[in-house]
């Protein structure tokens, strides 16, 4: 059995197109191998197993690398890494909070890489007061009155 360039070709668009259908970011990296292949195929006769082991090769070779050094550098991110930074920051309640209840504070100069954040508090605060954050839960910081 012998796989034409083309074959490769039409498998690898196949594949980067299903990877629309299939949000992984996986199924990416074996269409590009395949279009890599069909490529090589296009300039060099090669037999049935190394095409299907350079395609193999390829692939596994992209993912790592995405996955090992570009994708790593990507998400890095502040927010969870840096608590004791965050912990006595004041900032301005731009809306009131009920006693348990969701705020907006906002900061001089961004906290965590955002300059607004929501907020708890355990007593009512009235909107414009200066707070401190004395703790981050979740996604949101816990705020007194400074």
């Amino acid at each position: 059995m012998s796989m034409e360039w083309w074959h490769w070709a039409v498998g690898g668009i196949a594949l980067i197109l299903l990877e629309l259908v299939i949000p992984a970011f996986f199924v990416v990296w074996f269409g590009l191998g395949a279009l890599l292949v069909a490529l090589v195929a296009l300039v060099a006769d090669l037999s049935l197993t190394a095409q299907l082991v350079l395609w193999l090769l390829a692939s596994v070779a992209m993912m790592v690398l995405w996955f090992k050094v570009f994708e790593h550098r990507r998400h890095k991110t502040l927010s969870g890494t840096a608590e004791g930074d965050v912990i006595g920051e004041v900032g301005l309640l731009v809306g009131a909070i009920e006693a348990y209840g969701r705020g907006k504070v906002r900061f001089q100069r961004p906290v965590l890489g955002a300059d607004e954040w929501i907020c708890l508090a355990e007593t009512a605060i009235p909107a414009g007061e200066r707070v401190r954050v004395v703790g981050i839960e979740g996604s949101f910081l816990r705020v007194t009155r400074a």
